[in-house]
């Protein structure tokens, strides 16, 4: 009991002291906010690139008189003209790959320190300029904000892991530490009963056993803790997928610690107190083990209102209708989970007492009737083997619906990648090394027509300077393309604000400003199939180069580059569009690389979880399993006595473990999966079934009751110990 306790309360800790790295990172990067003001002798421009799935962030700083300057924290001067700061990722990234040098222009002098970084893997560097070489330059002000601008996890997120580790992690924590707390629960009872029939009161008997198992988890909680703060250390340095931290940010708070060293005492209290009545109040019984009562029902009925609402948003996504964006299924989704997996636990006991029941009766073959009536009998021995398992694969497929929703809202699925950079940006001698850098593989130019300056509202017009060959390269197909014409583009499959006719004219600037230039727009048309987002829009114009009027103004222009849309080949050409242009700012289209990032913290976390999860259910399990079989040893004795071999009595074993543990993971498989359907439902994103993920849903839970079986097999001895025989 008490190293049960210790491996509960190091799991507890970990998922408690998750908030805590979180914030402990987005104090650090508060802090390190720049702020503009109207005077100031330093002007700094700040850039946030996508490198791969994680943002890289860039701050030139460029002095423009004598004096001193706020200092952002983990620097001790500004970086001159030609020099760079970096975080330490940043510096060994820097050395591994000589190709991303041209992300930092200038000689690197110094490491940020931890008060100024986020975290370890932070990509940050400060890097210092001249004022002509900044594009879009502001005067600091101070450093530091009242808010946190750049979270590692937005609120919204946070809640949704929240709500999901204590799913898969605190839930089987909770049964594993009841589990822990009811050790020999059986042989137990009958000390206690023996204690209250010399003459123990009933307070004082509940209180021994109470006192017991309250010892037991206090020791195990310090064990526990101290067992955390050590593997904090090691993980601190090793670190998860897309999060790593200090090791000073890992170290519970006061209010964890509190938690652990009083929760598991009360949670092994209040098991103790439950476990102890019926010995307190019935010794006789217990000694003499009379019939147990038959479970109680009413935990099934919690599964009615639970699928009920889960069922409800998956019959209205089948009929149709979209029930997301209300304010009531954020409310009314959780509250469904819960009572699910609730349901799922209180319901299995008198489910699998039932069923058991029938396969007794229905049954020719002797383990299989031995094995159903025990688990008939006392189907709550049963609950506390299964309750685990079946929790975690509930919370599995809760898993897989938090990920499929936030891999909808931050990754392009196109097999295309678009990266805009604006032509006032670029000269035309970096235009030419950007159309070559490694991975592109065509570039072009859009240009918009002048804005209405008036009141009324006149629709605007975008124009594709590109080729066919182009423009095929660029979209799915097209249809009707004619060389060295100018021609309407239009996409069926996508709406489109303004819809120009032909015949209508849209005036664009040009470079000198002294006049403008019109196009009209054509009665030939293309049919296009565009990967959205793009830059080739439904309604545009395609307007090859020979066909574009001079001088046009490149204020109103943008340079789009196209390259595959595989991880390596984005990292590669956001890494030479770096080299080429540092200062300019790089939009990889239809990427949200916060959402990205914050996308692989999730995933580690929430696969953290999963382990974690996957600890606390297999310990129940075999503490349960392991448990039954002392407890069973008489039993077994006198099966033995009666002449059952040894291959019958693993029959009944694993019989009695598989038959149960069936049960609740196929209702766990079924109403699972309802769950996260009901989850992506009322997300709103494109996918509202994971078909995907439900075969893998499914082999896991065969998985876990294969082993589980098997693991079972080498609990039953037929050896007899003429202690276990009992007179009755």
């Amino acid at each position: 009991m008490t190293c049960g306790s210790a491996v509960g309360v190091a799991c507890l800790a970990a998922v408690l002291t998750i908030p805590t790295i979180i914030g402990a990172h987005d104090a650090r990067t508060q802090a390190r906010e720049l702020y503009p003001a109207k005077h100031g002798n330093v002007l700094y421009q700040e850039l946030s690139d996508p490198y791969g799935s994680r943002p890289l962030r860039r701050t030139f700083f460029a002095r423009t008189g004598a004096g001193p300057v706020p200092l952002p924290p983990g620097i001790e001067a500004l970086p001159r003209p030609g020099e760079a700061v970096v975080s330490p990722e940043l510096r060994d990234l820097l050395a591994a790959n000589p190709g991303v040098a041209g992300l930092v222009p200038g000689r690197v002098t110094g490491t940020i320190a931890p008060t100024g970084l986020g975290g370890p893997d932070d990509l940050y560097a400060y890097i210092g300029t001249t004022a002509d070489k900044l594009t879009d330059p502001q005067r600091l002000g101070r450093v530091g904000a009242p808010v946190v601008l750049h979270e590692l996890l937005d609120p919204e997120t946070l809640d949704i892991l929240r709500f999901t580790l204590g799913c898969i992690v605190l839930l089987p924590l909770v049964i594993f530490l009841s589990v822990c707390a009811r050790l020999s629960g059986e042989s137990r009872a009958r000390r206690l009963a023996a204690l209250r029939l010399v003459g123990l009161s009933s307070k004082d008997t509940v209180r021994v056993n109470a006192g017991e198992s309250v010892a037991a988890a206090f020791l195990g909680a310090l064990l526990g803790l101290a067992g955390y703060l050590g593997v904090n250390e090691v993980m601190a340095a090793v670190g998860l997928p897309g999060l790593r931290w200090y090791p000073a940010d890992g170290r519970p708070e006061w209010t964890t610690v509190a938690v652990c060293l009083l929760g598991c005492p009360a949670l092994a209290w209040v098991v103790g107190v439950y476990s102890a009545r019926r010995a307190a109040l019935s010794p006789i019984a217990v000694r003499r083990t009379a019939e147990r009562r038959p479970p109680r029902r009413f935990g099934t009925l919690l599964l009615v209102p639970g699928l009920g609402v889960i069922a409800g948003y998956c019959a209205m996504s089948l009929l149709g209708h979209d029930p997301s964006g209300g304010s009531a299924s954020s409310v009314l989704v959780p509250t469904a989970v819960l009572l699910t997996g609730a349901g799922l636990v209180l319901g299995l006991a008198p489910v699998t007492a039932w069923l058991a029941r029938r396969l007794a009766e229905a049954s020719g073959s002797l383990p299989v009737t031995l094995a159903m009536r025990r688990t008939e009998v006392d189907p709550g021995s049963s609950l506390r083997v299964v309750t685990g398992l079946v929790l975690l694969v509930f919370g599995a497929s809760l898993t897989q619906g938090v990920l499929v929703e936030l891999d909808q809202v931050s990754r392009r699925t196109a097999p295309l990648q678009e990266y805009a950079i604006g032509l006032g940006d670029v000269s035309p001698a970096q235009r030419k090394e950007l159309a070559a850098v490694s991975g592109v593989d065509t570039a072009f130019v859009t240009y918009r027509s002048l804005e209405s300056s008036g009141e009324v509202f006149e629709p605007s017009l975008e124009i594709v300077v590109a080729t066919c060959e182009q423009l095929a390269a660029t979209t799915g197909w097209v249809r009707g393309c004619r060389p060295d014409r100018v021609m309407r583009l239009r996409d069926t499959n996508t709406s489109f604000e303004s819809d120009p006719q032909p015949g209508d004219r849209f005036a664009f600037a040009v470079g000198d400003g002294s006049r403008n230039a019109f196009l009209t727009v054509p009665e030939d048309r293309i049919d296009v199939r565009a990967y959205q987002p793009s830059a080739v829009e439904s309604g545009a114009l395609l307007v090859p180069p020979s066909r574009l009027p001079r001088g046009l103004a490149a204020s109103a222009g943008t340079l789009t580059l196209v390259s595959a849309a595989d991880a390596e080949t984005v990292r590669r050409v956001l890494d030479g569009v770096g080299a080429v242009v540092p200062t300019a700012e790089v939009e990889a289209v239809g990427i949200a690389v916060e959402a990205l990032a914050q996308l692989r913290v999730v995933r580690g976390l929430l696969g953290a979880g999963m382990v974690l999860g996957l600890v606390v259910g297999v310990a129940a399990f075999v503490v349960s399993v392991a448990d039954r079989a002392l407890e069973r040893r008489g039993q077994v004795a006198a099966l033995g006595l009666l002449g059952a071999r040894g291959g019958t009595l693993r029959v009944v074993q694993v019989v009695q473990v598989v038959v149960p543990l069936g049960v609740g993971l196929g209702g766990a498989v079924v109403a699972g999966w309802l769950a996260e359907s009901s989850y992506l439902i009322t997300g709103g994103g494109a996918v509202h079934w994971d078909w995907a993920g439900l075969p893998l849903l499914v082999g896991s839970a065969v998985g876990v009751l294969v082993v589980a079986g098997v693991a079972s097999v080498p609990m039953v001895r037929r050896h007899v110990d003429p202690e276990h025989i009992r007179r009755d």
